[in-house]
């Protein structure tokens, strides 16, 4: 590793720090409002979903909804599974089952 790379990462380290320690550090003194504590156990599920269907349901630069991706049929399996059964390693299993059986089946 080079000096610059070793200062690049180190600057990054700092920005980091300096971004997120002001807030850490006064999480405890700071109350928010109840409405908003409501509404922020709603950022987790909508991240991971910004995440998530991207790589669901885009392939190449283009949408792919069709019944023939494979990503997509997993993931409504996993989708059904995780409301009936309410088990994450049952939904992990029967969600790449589902992907796998597809993607062998139709590609």
């Amino acid at each position: 590793m080079t000096l610059s790379e070793v200062g690049l990462i180190l600057g990054m380290t700092l920005v980091t720090f300096a971004i997120r320690y002001p807030v850490l550090a006064m999480s405890g003194r700071l109350r928010l409002p109840p409405r908003w504590l409501q509404a922020l156990n709603y950022v987790p599920p909508a991240v991971l979903t910004a995440i998530v269907v991207p790589a669901i349901v885009v392939q190449d630069d283009s949408l792919w909804l069709g019944w023939q991706n494979p990503r997509l049929m997993g993931a409504i399996a996993a989708l059904a599974i995780g409301l009936w059964r309410k088990n994450l390693l049952l939904t992990i299993v029967i969600g790449m089952a589902a992907f796998w059986l597809w993607q062998a089946v139709w590609n």
